[in-house]
This record gives structure tokens, sequence and C-alpha cells, in this order.
């Protein structure tokens, strides 16, 4: 097929790679300019420089409504634009410009988790399993007709990072699989909007803890922000402290949201949920974290002594 490309970072590194891989006549490659914000600075693969090093124009662009490119993508006579991790709407006479339309990869099982940051939004609201989805782009986003899903489970201990390399070593094989299917014929599965979400892009504020919610959820909570992703953190004496690893208490624990209150096993027990004054609650166990200046260390040793809190604000 002759095919366009819209992507960005890793995701659509991986995506341009499959097309170049299966054989596609890859006309032109738009992708955004290098960030500075967090999450776009990990999983930074360069589209533009794998395009570069296989020959095929780039365009760079933070959104797609200018006439050049428009008039680039209608010489180019395109079967087919495939986009993974372009941050901005495509408007109709893009995505309708091609022969076959454009295919969309997102990595959510859709109509769950469409925006941004999907991994980490459903590892923090306890997912049993998530994936990656080829749909046809329509005038909503992430909302177009289904192509072809594929999931896997979520481990008890899994991080973000450790679902990011799983779910992106998907995007090739459905990639090339999904353009099989728009060649010969596939029939789409509309998606059930009745169950859709979306989600917003993350703030350095959505990092913060709330010592206020149930310990099971603080733990995933915990693991959902693993490195390179920005952590979990909290404030202790002022200054800010990064949880980077922690477990549900054995014991149950009373008092305030927030108390440094006693070592457990390898860890210090910080009191948390709602219900933490009855005292019939697990806490949560803080058992590794990173101070503001970068050193990383055990809780036990950072926590010295009990006693004081852990809070929301320096």
């Amino acid at each position: 097929m002759r095919v366009a490309m819209f992507g960005y970072q890793t995701w659509g590194h991986r995506t341009l790679q499959a097309l170049i891989d299966a054989g596609h006549d890859v006309a032109l490659v738009v992708t955004h300019p290098k960030s500075n914000h967090a999450y776009e600075r990990i999983w930074a693969d360069s589209v533009a420089d794998l395009a570069e090093a296989n020959g095929i124009r780039v365009l760079l662009r933070n959104r797609p409504d200018d006439a050049e490119l428009l008039a680039e993508l209608k010489a180019a006579d395109l079967d087919l634009i495939v986009a993974n991790n372009w941050r901005t709407w495509l408007p109709p006479e893009i995505f309708e410009l091609p022969r076959h339309g454009t295919l969309n990869i997102h990595d959510s099982l859709l109509p769950a988790y469409a925006g941004f940051s999907p991994l980490i939004w459903a590892l923090i609201n306890g997912e049993p399993e998530v994936g990656v989805t080829a749909h046809m782009m329509d005038g909503e986003l992430d909302a177009g007709d289904i192509v072809l899903q594929r999931a896997i489970p979520v481990g008890p201990a899994d991080t973000t990072t450790d679902l990011f390399h799983r779910t992106v070593d998907l995007i090739a094989p459905l990639t090339a699989e999904a353009i099989s299917k728009i060649e010969t014929g596939y029939t789409p599965v509309p998606q059930d909007r009745s169950k859709a979400s979306f989600f917003h892009k993350r703030a350095r504020r959505d990092s913060l803890i709330d010592w206020t919610l149930p310990p099971a959820d603080l733990e995933r909570f915990v693991r959902a922000l693993s490195d390179p992703y920005p952590n979990a953190y909290t404030h202790h004496r002022g200054e800010e402290l990064r949880i980077l690893k922690a477990s549900v208490s054995q014991g149950h624990y009373g008092g305030t949201p927030g108390r440094i209150f006693i070592k457990e096993g390898d860890g210090v027990v910080i009191v948390a949920g709602p219900e933490a004054r009855r005292g019939q609650s697990p806490g949560l166990v803080v058992e590794r974290v990173r101070t503001a200046d970068g050193t990383e260390l055990p809780a036990h040793e950072y926590f010295k002594t009990m006693g004081g809190y852990l809070t929301d604000r320096p």
C-alpha cells in the first residue's frame, strides 16, 4: 500500500518500522517537534530520524492544519494513512483523504481509556488487562470502528514500565495484520460508546499521593508511576519525597492518614485510607524512596524515627 504515517515517540517509531518492514510504500511521515514535557521525554525514539534514515520525507508539525501539508498529502495519492501517538486531532480533510481512510493505533482496549497515558490510568484503576487497538479514524477522538485488538493480562506486581514494554511489542504485528485486513476486506466492529472513557494528559499534580485513598489503591499508584515516569510523590518536612516501592501492610493501623507510624518488614507503615481512624484497615508499607536531591534509599534508612506526617504540600 502507498501510505503516509502520522506519529510520535516510540509508539510512532515502532509503527513506522512495521510499515517499512512490511514493504509498504511510505510516501510521507508527519511527526511532532521534540518536546520538554515530562511524559514526552521518555520512550522518545525519533520518528523523524527513522524516516530520514530510510529516505522518507518528513514534515514537523504541532498541528496538521496548514495548506502545505494538505497539498503534499493530496499529491501523494495515498491508499491509507496510519497514525500512532499523534497528539492532536486530525481534521476530516486529512483522515478521509486516502482511499481506505486512516488507521489509528492506540495503546488501550478501546472504547475504554481513550486519550492520554492509558497504561498509567488503567493500572491505577486496577484493570485486569491492557492492550492495543487498531481502529479507523472518524470525527471523534479514538472513537472509530475497530479493526483489531490485542490484550495482555496485568500481573499483581506489574509496573507501567512492564506493561509498556509488553504492549509496544504488539504494535508491529497488530499494524501489519490490521493493514492486511483492510486490503483484503474485514467486518468493522463499532465501539460501544456506553463503555467509553477519555483521559486527559497527565501533569505533575496527577502524581501527588492522597493518603486518604485505600492502601491497595496507593500500592497500584506507586507501581503505575514507575521509573522512568514521574514517580508518585508526597512531602516530608517541607521537601518532596518520591515513593518508589510500596506494599499493603499485614497489620491494621489506625489514626490520621499520612502519619509515619511503625516499621513492618523491610519498610515503614504510613497510615492510609478513608476509614483510617477506625483502625480496622491496613496501611501502606513504604519500602523505597527518593529524596529531592535524587538520593535513593530504603525507607527504614530514610525514616530514622517514627512520627510526623507525609503531606500533600511542603
